[in-house]
Protein backbone atom coordinates (compact mmCIF):
# COMPACT_ATOMS: atom_id res chain seq x y z
CA UNK A 1 0.00 0.00 0.00
CA UNK A 2 1.47 2.96 -0.77
CA UNK A 3 1.46 6.54 0.81
CA UNK A 4 -1.08 8.18 -2.15
CA UNK A 5 -3.08 5.71 -1.41
CA UNK A 6 -3.18 6.40 1.98
CA UNK A 7 -3.22 10.07 1.79
CA UNK A 8 -6.60 8.97 -0.35
CA UNK A 9 -8.37 7.28 2.62
CA UNK A 10 -7.44 9.74 5.27
CA UNK A 11 -8.24 12.67 2.99
CA UNK A 12 -11.83 11.14 2.29
CA UNK A 13 -12.54 10.39 6.03
CA UNK A 14 -11.61 14.19 6.69
CA UNK A 15 -13.59 15.09 4.16
CA UNK A 16 -16.57 13.06 4.80
CA UNK A 17 -16.62 13.81 8.33
CA UNK A 18 -16.51 17.39 7.67
CA UNK A 19 -19.10 16.71 5.18
CA UNK A 20 -21.51 15.24 8.00
CA UNK A 21 -20.61 18.00 9.99
CA UNK A 22 -21.84 21.16 7.68
CA UNK A 23 -24.92 19.41 6.29
CA UNK A 24 -26.14 18.92 9.72
CA UNK A 25 -25.76 22.14 10.91
CA UNK A 26 -27.11 23.60 7.70
CA UNK A 27 -30.08 21.38 7.88
CA UNK A 28 -30.64 22.10 11.32
CA UNK A 29 -30.69 26.08 10.89
CA UNK A 30 -33.23 25.41 7.68
CA UNK A 31 -35.50 23.44 10.08
CA UNK A 32 -35.61 26.15 12.75
CA UNK A 33 -35.93 28.90 10.06
CA UNK A 34 -38.86 27.18 8.35
CA UNK A 35 -40.39 26.05 11.55
CA UNK A 36 -40.19 22.53 10.35
CA UNK A 37 -39.13 20.09 12.99
CA UNK A 38 -35.64 17.82 12.38
CA UNK A 39 -37.08 14.81 11.64
CA UNK A 40 -39.02 15.83 8.61
CA UNK A 41 -35.51 17.71 7.30
CA UNK A 42 -33.77 14.79 7.72
CA UNK A 43 -36.51 12.53 5.88
CA UNK A 44 -36.89 15.31 3.01
CA UNK A 45 -34.00 17.56 2.82
CA UNK A 46 -30.92 15.41 3.84
CA UNK A 47 -31.76 12.32 2.34
CA UNK A 48 -31.95 13.90 -0.68
CA UNK A 49 -29.09 15.72 -0.20
CA UNK A 50 -26.98 11.97 0.64
CA UNK A 51 -28.49 10.22 -1.82
CA UNK A 52 -26.23 12.48 -4.45
CA UNK A 53 -23.71 9.71 -5.05
CA UNK A 54 -26.34 6.92 -5.70
CA UNK A 55 -27.90 8.77 -8.36
CA UNK A 56 -24.56 10.19 -9.52
CA UNK A 57 -23.23 6.43 -9.37
CA UNK A 58 -26.35 5.12 -11.29
CA UNK A 59 -26.61 7.25 -13.95
CA UNK A 60 -23.42 6.95 -15.14
CA UNK A 61 -24.14 3.32 -14.69
CA UNK A 62 -27.16 3.98 -17.06
CA UNK A 63 -25.35 5.55 -19.86
CA UNK A 64 -22.67 3.43 -19.82
CA UNK A 65 -24.56 -0.16 -19.79
CA UNK A 66 -24.26 -0.96 -16.68
CA UNK A 67 -27.94 -1.81 -15.47
CA UNK A 68 -26.74 -4.20 -12.96
CA UNK A 69 -24.71 -1.80 -10.96
CA UNK A 70 -27.38 0.85 -11.48
CA UNK A 71 -30.25 -1.58 -9.30
CA UNK A 72 -27.31 -3.02 -7.49
CA UNK A 73 -26.29 0.29 -6.22
CA UNK A 74 -29.49 1.27 -4.98
CA UNK A 75 -30.56 -2.34 -3.59
CA UNK A 76 -27.45 -1.94 -1.44
CA UNK A 77 -27.37 0.84 -0.60
CA UNK A 78 -30.90 0.77 1.11
CA UNK A 79 -29.77 -2.95 3.06
CA UNK A 80 -27.01 -0.64 4.29
CA UNK A 81 -28.98 2.31 5.18
CA UNK A 82 -30.83 0.23 7.48
CA UNK A 83 -28.40 -2.29 9.08
CA UNK A 84 -25.01 -0.24 8.76
CA UNK A 85 -26.52 2.98 9.15
CA UNK A 86 -28.74 2.40 11.65
CA UNK A 87 -26.85 0.04 13.39
CA UNK A 88 -23.56 1.69 13.70
CA UNK A 89 -25.66 4.95 15.17
CA UNK A 90 -27.79 3.12 17.71
CA UNK A 91 -24.30 2.03 18.92
CA UNK A 92 -23.26 5.30 19.25
CA UNK A 93 -26.47 5.68 21.59
CA UNK A 94 -29.75 4.70 21.33
CA UNK A 95 -32.00 6.22 18.57
CA UNK A 96 -35.31 7.73 20.02
CA UNK A 97 -37.77 7.36 17.31
CA UNK A 98 -41.22 9.03 16.62
CA UNK A 99 -44.51 7.71 16.29
CA UNK A 100 -44.46 9.05 12.55
CA UNK A 101 -42.10 6.79 11.55
CA UNK A 102 -43.74 3.48 12.85
CA UNK A 103 -47.05 4.82 11.52
CA UNK A 104 -46.00 6.85 8.30
CA UNK A 105 -42.90 6.39 7.38
CA UNK A 106 -41.16 3.27 7.45
CA UNK A 107 -44.20 1.87 5.87
CA UNK A 108 -43.77 4.04 3.07
CA UNK A 109 -40.16 2.76 3.03
CA UNK A 110 -41.74 -0.89 2.69
CA UNK A 111 -44.47 -0.09 -0.09
CA UNK A 112 -41.96 1.78 -2.08
CA UNK A 113 -39.50 -1.14 -1.78
CA UNK A 114 -42.59 -4.13 -2.82
CA UNK A 115 -43.39 -1.51 -5.63
CA UNK A 116 -39.96 -1.72 -6.92
CA UNK A 117 -40.06 -5.49 -6.91
CA UNK A 118 -43.80 -5.30 -8.61
CA UNK A 119 -42.57 -3.28 -11.55
CA UNK A 120 -39.31 -5.15 -12.03
CA UNK A 121 -41.23 -8.12 -12.45
CA UNK A 122 -40.85 -8.10 -16.37
CA UNK A 123 -37.39 -7.89 -16.26
CA UNK A 124 -37.88 -3.91 -17.05
CA UNK A 125 -38.17 -0.53 -15.48
CA UNK A 126 -39.39 1.64 -17.49
CA UNK A 127 -40.36 4.87 -18.48
CA UNK A 128 -43.51 4.71 -17.07
CA UNK A 129 -42.44 2.38 -14.69
CA UNK A 130 -40.22 5.38 -13.45
CA UNK A 131 -42.35 8.06 -13.68
CA UNK A 132 -44.80 6.00 -11.18
CA UNK A 133 -42.17 5.69 -8.78
CA UNK A 134 -41.10 9.47 -8.85
CA UNK A 135 -44.86 10.19 -8.15
CA UNK A 136 -44.87 8.34 -5.02
CA UNK A 137 -41.79 9.94 -3.71
CA UNK A 138 -43.28 13.51 -4.80
CA UNK A 139 -46.65 12.58 -3.18
CA UNK A 140 -44.70 11.16 0.03
CA UNK A 141 -42.39 14.30 0.20
CA UNK A 142 -45.59 16.91 -0.33
CA UNK A 143 -47.64 14.83 2.80
CA UNK A 144 -44.58 14.24 4.87
CA UNK A 145 -44.13 18.59 4.96
CA UNK A 146 -47.62 19.17 5.59
CA UNK A 147 -47.89 16.63 8.33
CA UNK A 148 -44.78 18.48 9.49
CA UNK A 149 -45.94 21.86 9.50
CA UNK A 150 -48.93 20.32 11.34
CA UNK A 151 -47.54 18.68 14.04
CA UNK A 152 -44.73 21.62 14.82
CA UNK A 153 -48.17 24.05 14.79
CA UNK A 154 -50.16 22.05 17.14
CA UNK A 155 -47.19 21.03 19.39
CA UNK A 156 -46.26 24.85 19.37
CA UNK A 157 -48.91 26.04 22.28
CA UNK A 158 -48.15 23.15 23.97
CA UNK A 159 -44.42 23.75 24.76
CA UNK A 160 -44.59 27.34 25.16
CA UNK A 161 -43.76 28.89 27.88
CA UNK A 162 -45.13 30.73 30.90
CA UNK A 163 -42.90 33.76 30.29
CA UNK A 164 -41.69 34.47 26.77
CA UNK A 165 -38.07 35.21 26.93
CA UNK A 166 -36.31 37.40 24.33
CA UNK A 167 -35.73 35.59 21.32
CA UNK A 168 -32.96 37.56 19.92
CA UNK A 169 -32.49 39.15 16.58
CA UNK A 170 -33.85 36.64 14.09
CA UNK A 171 -32.24 35.22 10.78
CA UNK A 172 -32.54 37.40 7.79
CA UNK A 173 -31.77 36.60 4.28
CA UNK A 174 -28.06 36.59 5.34
CA UNK A 175 -29.12 33.95 7.83
CA UNK A 176 -31.30 31.91 5.45
CA UNK A 177 -28.50 32.14 2.60
CA UNK A 178 -25.90 30.48 4.96
CA UNK A 179 -27.84 27.99 5.95
CA UNK A 180 -28.62 26.76 2.11
CA UNK A 181 -24.41 27.48 1.96
CA UNK A 182 -23.86 25.19 4.63
CA UNK A 183 -26.24 22.22 3.29
CA UNK A 184 -24.61 22.99 -0.25
CA UNK A 185 -20.87 22.37 0.89
CA UNK A 186 -21.84 19.50 2.50
CA UNK A 187 -23.32 17.68 -0.23
CA UNK A 188 -20.08 18.62 -1.69
CA UNK A 189 -17.73 17.56 0.54
CA UNK A 190 -19.78 13.90 1.28
CA UNK A 191 -19.43 13.13 -2.54
CA UNK A 192 -15.92 14.06 -2.44
CA UNK A 193 -15.02 12.38 0.20
CA UNK A 194 -16.86 8.69 -0.50
CA UNK A 195 -15.22 9.08 -3.90
CA UNK A 196 -12.11 9.15 -2.46
CA UNK A 197 -12.50 6.88 0.02
CA UNK A 198 -14.09 4.35 -2.45
CA UNK A 199 -11.17 4.88 -4.80
CA UNK A 200 -8.48 4.48 -2.27
CA UNK A 201 -10.50 1.20 -1.34
CA UNK A 202 -10.63 0.03 -4.93
CA UNK A 203 -7.13 0.47 -5.03
CA UNK A 204 -6.08 -1.73 -2.34
CA UNK A 205 -8.21 -4.42 -2.93
CA UNK A 206 -7.18 -4.55 -6.67
CA UNK A 207 -3.60 -4.37 -5.38
CA UNK A 208 -4.50 -7.74 -3.23
CA UNK A 209 -5.98 -9.39 -6.07
CA UNK A 210 -9.40 -8.83 -5.02
CA UNK A 211 -11.77 -9.77 -8.07
CA UNK A 212 -13.93 -6.47 -9.94
CA UNK A 213 -16.92 -8.52 -9.26
CA UNK A 214 -16.53 -8.49 -5.57
CA UNK A 215 -15.02 -5.06 -5.48
CA UNK A 216 -18.45 -3.96 -6.73
CA UNK A 217 -20.70 -5.78 -4.68
CA UNK A 218 -19.13 -4.74 -1.70
CA UNK A 219 -16.61 -1.49 -2.12
CA UNK A 220 -19.11 0.60 -3.98
CA UNK A 221 -22.33 -0.48 -2.25
CA UNK A 222 -21.16 0.69 0.85
CA UNK A 223 -19.01 4.07 -0.83
CA UNK A 224 -22.32 5.72 -1.92
CA UNK A 225 -23.91 5.02 1.64
CA UNK A 226 -20.89 6.87 3.26
CA UNK A 227 -22.85 10.12 3.22
CA UNK A 228 -25.56 8.58 5.11
CA UNK A 229 -23.39 7.19 7.46
CA UNK A 230 -21.79 10.16 8.11
CA UNK A 231 -24.45 12.46 8.32
CA UNK A 232 -26.34 10.05 10.50
CA UNK A 233 -23.73 9.33 13.21
CA UNK A 234 -22.67 13.25 13.08
CA UNK A 235 -26.44 13.80 13.45
CA UNK A 236 -26.84 10.94 16.26
CA UNK A 237 -23.63 12.76 18.09
CA UNK A 238 -24.73 16.44 18.04
CA UNK A 239 -28.08 15.37 19.82
CA UNK A 240 -30.28 15.41 16.77
CA UNK A 241 -31.49 12.07 16.65
CA UNK A 242 -34.73 12.82 14.70
CA UNK A 243 -32.42 13.96 11.72
CA UNK A 244 -30.09 10.46 12.64
CA UNK A 245 -33.11 7.90 11.52
CA UNK A 246 -34.79 10.51 9.64
CA UNK A 247 -32.06 10.52 6.94
CA UNK A 248 -31.59 6.82 6.93
CA UNK A 249 -35.21 6.22 6.19
CA UNK A 250 -35.95 9.37 3.95
CA UNK A 251 -32.78 8.00 1.91
CA UNK A 252 -33.75 4.52 1.05
CA UNK A 253 -36.90 6.12 0.20
CA UNK A 254 -35.29 8.70 -2.16
CA UNK A 255 -33.05 6.23 -3.73
CA UNK A 256 -36.29 3.69 -5.40
CA UNK A 257 -38.20 7.06 -6.11
CA UNK A 258 -35.38 9.74 -7.38
CA UNK A 259 -32.24 7.44 -8.21
CA UNK A 260 -34.30 4.49 -10.33
CA UNK A 261 -37.46 6.18 -10.98
CA UNK A 262 -35.25 9.56 -12.37
CA UNK A 263 -32.69 7.08 -13.95
CA UNK A 264 -35.14 5.03 -15.76
CA UNK A 265 -36.86 8.08 -17.27
CA UNK A 266 -33.98 9.26 -18.44
CA UNK A 267 -32.80 5.51 -20.35
CA UNK A 268 -34.18 5.04 -23.91
CA UNK A 269 -34.76 1.74 -23.13
CA UNK A 270 -35.23 1.77 -19.37
CA UNK A 271 -33.30 -0.25 -16.74
CA UNK A 272 -32.90 -4.24 -17.13
CA UNK A 273 -33.45 -5.93 -13.94
CA UNK A 274 -31.48 -8.92 -13.69
CA UNK A 275 -32.88 -12.19 -12.56
CA UNK A 276 -31.03 -12.50 -9.35
CA UNK A 277 -32.19 -9.24 -8.28
CA UNK A 278 -35.80 -9.85 -8.23
CA UNK A 279 -35.34 -13.31 -6.34
CA UNK A 280 -32.92 -12.24 -3.95
CA UNK A 281 -31.73 -8.94 -3.79
CA UNK A 282 -35.08 -6.93 -3.72
CA UNK A 283 -36.73 -9.22 -1.65
CA UNK A 284 -34.33 -9.22 0.91
CA UNK A 285 -34.28 -5.35 0.88
CA UNK A 286 -37.73 -5.37 1.52
CA UNK A 287 -37.28 -8.07 4.57
CA UNK A 288 -34.59 -5.55 5.94
CA UNK A 289 -36.90 -2.64 5.58
CA UNK A 290 -39.83 -5.08 7.51
CA UNK A 291 -37.15 -6.04 10.51
CA UNK A 292 -37.17 -2.36 11.01
CA UNK A 293 -41.09 -1.86 12.10
CA UNK A 294 -40.77 -4.27 15.01
CA UNK A 295 -37.27 -2.69 16.08
CA UNK A 296 -38.84 0.49 16.44
CA UNK A 297 -42.32 -0.27 17.79
CA UNK A 298 -40.16 -1.83 21.15
CA UNK A 299 -40.05 1.41 23.02
CA UNK A 300 -39.88 3.53 20.01
CA UNK A 301 -36.22 3.42 19.95
CA UNK A 302 -33.16 1.64 18.88
CA UNK A 303 -31.30 0.20 20.93
CA UNK A 304 -27.62 -0.36 21.52
CA UNK A 305 -28.08 -4.34 20.98
CA UNK A 306 -30.24 -3.78 18.33
CA UNK A 307 -27.85 -1.26 16.42
CA UNK A 308 -25.49 -4.59 17.35
CA UNK A 309 -27.93 -7.11 15.71
CA UNK A 310 -28.00 -5.03 12.45
CA UNK A 311 -24.57 -4.68 11.82
CA UNK A 312 -23.95 -8.45 12.70
CA UNK A 313 -26.66 -9.06 9.85
CA UNK A 314 -25.15 -6.33 7.45
CA UNK A 315 -21.84 -8.14 8.16
CA UNK A 316 -23.24 -12.16 7.45
CA UNK A 317 -25.04 -10.40 4.11
CA UNK A 318 -21.56 -9.29 2.93
CA UNK A 319 -19.95 -12.48 3.45
CA UNK A 320 -22.76 -14.63 1.87
CA UNK A 321 -22.21 -11.68 -1.32
CA UNK A 322 -18.20 -12.25 -1.01
CA UNK A 323 -18.49 -16.37 -1.37
CA UNK A 324 -21.34 -16.05 -3.76
CA UNK A 325 -19.53 -14.15 -5.99
CA UNK A 326 -16.23 -16.62 -5.57
CA UNK A 327 -18.67 -19.68 -5.87
CA UNK A 328 -16.69 -20.70 -2.28
CA UNK A 329 -17.49 -24.72 -1.27
CA UNK A 330 -19.26 -23.79 1.72
CA UNK A 331 -21.67 -21.71 0.29
CA UNK A 332 -24.31 -24.23 0.41
CA UNK A 333 -24.09 -24.90 4.17
CA UNK A 334 -23.77 -21.10 4.73
CA UNK A 335 -26.97 -20.26 2.78
CA UNK A 336 -28.91 -22.95 4.96
CA UNK A 337 -27.93 -22.17 8.28
CA UNK A 338 -28.92 -18.30 7.92
CA UNK A 339 -32.30 -19.28 5.99
CA UNK A 340 -33.50 -21.91 8.35
CA UNK A 341 -31.72 -21.37 11.32
CA UNK A 342 -30.67 -17.83 12.03
CA UNK A 343 -33.00 -15.09 10.60
CA UNK A 344 -35.97 -17.28 11.52
CA UNK A 345 -34.90 -17.12 15.36
CA UNK A 346 -34.49 -13.34 14.51
CA UNK A 347 -37.49 -12.81 13.26
CA UNK A 348 -39.37 -15.16 15.88
CA UNK A 349 -37.24 -13.02 18.46
CA UNK A 350 -38.35 -9.84 17.47
CA UNK A 351 -41.88 -10.43 16.67
CA UNK A 352 -42.61 -11.89 20.18
CA UNK A 353 -40.55 -8.82 22.22
CA UNK A 354 -42.94 -6.47 19.87
CA UNK A 355 -45.95 -8.35 21.19
CA UNK A 356 -44.54 -8.40 24.41
CA UNK A 357 -43.91 -4.44 24.39
CA UNK A 358 -47.64 -3.76 22.77
CA UNK A 359 -49.58 -5.95 25.54
CA UNK A 360 -46.79 -4.17 28.37
CA UNK A 361 -48.12 -0.90 26.87
CA UNK A 362 -51.82 -1.46 26.64
CA UNK A 363 -51.45 -2.94 30.28
CA UNK A 364 -50.13 0.56 31.51
CA UNK A 365 -53.10 2.35 29.64
CA UNK A 366 -55.67 0.71 30.86
CA UNK A 367 -54.15 0.87 34.79
CA UNK A 368 -54.06 4.49 33.89
CA UNK A 369 -57.64 4.66 33.21
CA UNK A 370 -59.96 5.43 36.19
CA UNK A 371 -62.08 3.20 37.29
CA UNK A 372 -65.85 3.39 36.81
CA UNK A 373 -67.48 4.56 39.76
CA UNK A 374 -71.14 3.43 39.03
CA UNK A 375 -74.18 4.98 39.66
CA UNK A 376 -74.64 7.95 42.49
CA UNK A 377 -76.18 6.34 45.76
Amino acid sequence: MDMGTVGLLLAGFVALVAGGEVLVRGAGGIAAAIGMSPLVVGLTVVAFATSAPELAVTLQAVQEGSPDLAVGNVVGSNIANVLLVLGIAALIGPLVVRSQLVRVDVPVMVAMGVLLLLVSLDGLIGRTNGALLFVCLVGYVISAVLMGRRETARAAPDTAPATTPDPGPTPGPRGHALNVALLIVGVALLVVGADWLVEGATRIATERGVPEMVIGLTVVAVGTSLPELATTVIAALRGQRDMAVGNAVGSSIFNIGAVLGVSSLLAPDGIPVAESAIHFDIPIMIAVSVALLPVIYTGFEIRRWEGALFVGLYAAYTVYLLMNATDHERLPAYSAVMLWFVLPTIAIGLGALAAFDAGRRKGRSESATPADPGPPR
